[in-house]
């Protein structure tokens, strides 16, 4: 079974102590208050926190958060991001977004992201699944799925980690 990584997009602590749930993802435009709170209990509870959006890694710092997503996917060098991350936090969990292509993905898997990102959008699933098996030969790097379309069926995928938001995964549990 997939396990799931949930982003929270809504001011509430109760999806901590769900057994499904490892990781949570905070985005940096949460409340900070929130977010610090929610890094303690998470973390009482075993759980990671990762921050995304572009102050994730101060968020990260200031709140002792786990690590960070970084999003690569419009950046023509994306493995500067994940190298950057990598020297600067090397005990950080990082997670990176990428392209949906071969090519991108090897540049980022180089830099040793703790894990990496697929969006997968309905119309494109059949090549995001293909790309995920290929990507699961070739890298002993963990992959995560993100569904972009409501009512995807991700049990198909190779992934190890779907992300989807709370609102989403109370849907799917």
């Amino acid at each position: 079974m997939q396990r799931f990584i949930v982003s929270i997009t809504q001011e509430n602590f109760e999806l901590i102590e769900d057994k499904y749930v490892g990781c949570f993802i905070v985005p940096d435009k949460s409340d900070f208050g929130f977010i610090k709170n929610f890094v303690q209990k998470a973390k009482a509870a075993e759980k990671l926190v990762l921050i995304s959006g572009e102050s994730a890694a101060d968020i990260m710092i200031k709140t002792g958060a786990d690590g960070f997503v970084a999003d690569t996917a419009a950046d023509e060098h994306p493995n500067r991001i994940v190298k950057s991350a990598r020297t600067n936090f090397p005990k950080a969990v990082i997670g990176a977004i990428c392209r949906n292509r071969r090519h991108e993905a090897m540049l980022v898997s180089e830099c040793e992201p703790d894990f990496v990102i697929f969006r997968v959008w309905k119309d494109g699933a059949a090549k995001t699944a293909e790309l995920l098996s290929w990507y699961n030969e070739l890298f002993l790097i963990q992959s995560a799925i993100m569904p972009m379309d409501n009512d995807m069926d991700t049990k198909s995928f190779e992934a190890d980690f779907v992300v989807v938001d709370d609102v989403k995964y109370r849907k799917i549990i």
